[in-house]
């Protein structure tokens, strides 16, 4: 689904829902000289930047791979950090982002998550949950395949024979089950892979690829995937 929005002066397609594979953080501190946890920090704080960028391109849907179930297999010091990171973040943007209607929720598993973290969590969604702006979904302690298995789990205890479950029936017990497909996809330092991502959900999603670092991607480089996107002519598999 897309709507019309004005970027830059020009009447363009928009997706309305877009996801983001927030990659280069590391490596964008490291080439600083700094620790990699500065990065970190740093592309938390552009998340903010992108969220204004969305809402002023027309996009109502925003979605951010903030840590995945992979992740936790880093060095225990990241970890800590990261954690700390978002816990402080989630704490500090949480009332901004409300005050400018933003809705924010969580997709992913809670296990693992330090309790804190949880609450701050838990918090945000619950203030946020009736506001009508854009959408801010954060894809953290996510797997696409461990998503996929949750569903299945859930189907096998609901107990629905085997003959009932079609691709809509997956669908309706993900994370997302109510929420739209992304449109676009886009992944940050130049990588070219899901890396387990929003793999059922982005099967016709188009992709968009940068080789700036999150920390470093802005309104311009936003306003760039969008008129990718708008330039395609999406098929599903159709003529």
């Amino acid at each position: 689904m897309v709507t019309e929005a004005r970027i830059e002066g020009e009447t363009s397609l928009v997706p309305r829902h877009v996801a983001i594979i927030m990659d280069g953080n590391g490596r964008w501190a490291q080439k600083r000289h700094l620790p990699r946890l500065a990065g970190h920090r740093a592309g938390v704080r552009n998340i903010h930047r992108i969220v204004r960028a969305c809402v002023d391109a027309g996009i109502f849907m925003l979605t951010v791979y903030a840590f995945s179930t992979e992740n936790w297999g880093r060095p225990e010091s990241e970890v800590n950090g990261l954690m700390a990171i978002f816990a402080d973040a989630s704490e500090r943007e949480t009332r901004q982002l409300h005050a400018n209607g933003v809705r924010i929720r969580h997709v992913g598993r809670m296990d693992r998550v330090p309790r804190h973290l949880q609450q701050a969590i838990q918090t945000a969604v619950e203030l946020t949950r009736n506001n009508s702006g854009l959408t801010l979904n954060f894809a953290f302690n996510y797997g696409g395949r461990a998503e996929i298995v949750d569903a299945m789990k859930r189907i096998m205890v609901d107990g629905i024979a085997p003959d009932l479950i079609d691709e809509d029936m997956v669908s309706r017990y993900l994370y997302t089950a109510d929420l739209p497909d992304p449109d676009l996809v886009i992944r940050t330092a130049g990588e070219m892979r899901l890396s387990n991502f929003l793999i059922w959900q982005a099967a016709y999603s188009e992709y968009y690829s940068t080789p700036k670092p999150w920390p470093d991607f802005d309104e311009e480089d936003l306003h760039a995937a969008v008129e990718s996107y708008a330039s395609r002519h999406r098929k599903f598999g159709k003529l």
